[in-house]
């Protein structure tokens, strides 16, 4: 009788496997390297609510990701399609990764979570996704991209945290375009990034054609200043912005809000 039993997934040295603390998930994470954070929990949770209010009418669809193909542009070790595997009903997820290590580990967390039939992690650069995947090719795209620029200045602009955090393989343009391209007409951009660089954020979506549709700013504590803003924008939309609720993050030092255990889906 054949075995049928899968092989245990590898561990390297340096890594963890870290519980997501939803559908039994898991993920293989390096510290050491470079771990997500709450900006793409939170994305996720954005993402996933997406056209589930009926007050905003019909320039939203209902069930935006019913049958999707999704793309996540720098999708570092996963994060982002396993935890939308969970939280929408999208038909399929690729996620592209420059980094050879981090690629390896997202591959392996989607064996690990048996999702290779939804989650396909794919090596490569940006700036190239339209040669690798062709144009108009995705319903949805989300990112979670470097939000730093002027990386190229930095001591160790190779090492895997410089490379996420940094615009040191791609730049905030290059994300936008590449979304564009690889959007068919009416499609969805989602993407988290830093208030500081909102006038920047506006001008290349109109650029690229990317109408901002929701905004969401994120607050770590309700006294300080947001350090988070997610947008939902459409390929070719018609100009009108949904300005939602904030999100404040913890009620004091450690302890989340209610808001954020929902978000994560606990």
């Amino acid at each position: 009788m054949a075995n049928t039993e899968k092989e245990p997934v590898r561990v390297l040295p340096g890594e963890r496997i870290d519980d997501l603390q939803r559908n039994h998930l898991r993920i293989i994470q390096n510290p050491d390297k470079f771990c997500f954070g709450m900006d793409a929990v939170l994305l996720t949770g954005f993402a996933a609510g997406a056209g589930s209010d009926e007050k905003r009418g019909s320039q939203f669809r209902l069930s935006p990701w019913e049958g999707a193909k999704v793309l996540d542009l720098g999708t570092g070790t996963g994060i982002i399609p396993i935890l939308l595997s969970a939280k929408t009903n999208a038909s399929h997820f690729t996620g592209l990764e420059i980094q050879h290590e981090s690629a390896d580990m997202a591959e392996r967390s989607v064996r690990m979570n048996g999702l290779e039939d939804r989650i396909s992690i794919r090596e490569g650069d940006i700036r190239q996704a339209e040669t690798y995947f062709g144009a108009e090719s995705f319903d949805a795209v989300t990112s979670n991209p470097p939000y730093m620029a002027g990386g190229r200045a930095l001591t160790n602009p190779d090492s895997p945290m410089a490379i996420a955090r940094h615009e040191i393989c791609c730049t905030l343009s290059d994300v936008v375009s590449s979304a564009s391209k690889l959007l068919r007409s009416g499609g969805r951009f989602y993407m988290v990034h830093r208030p500081e660089r909102m006038a920047e954020i506006f001008e290349n979506l109109r650029k690229y054609r990317l109408e901002p549709k929701r905004m969401q700013l994120v607050y770590p504590y309700v006294d300080r200043e947001a350090n988070m803003v997610l947008f939902e924008c459409v390929k070719g939309g018609k100009p009108g912005l949904c300005t939602e609720k904030p999100i404040i993050v913890y009620e004091k030092p450690g302890v989340y809000r209610r808001e954020i255990y929902d978000i994560y889906g606990y």
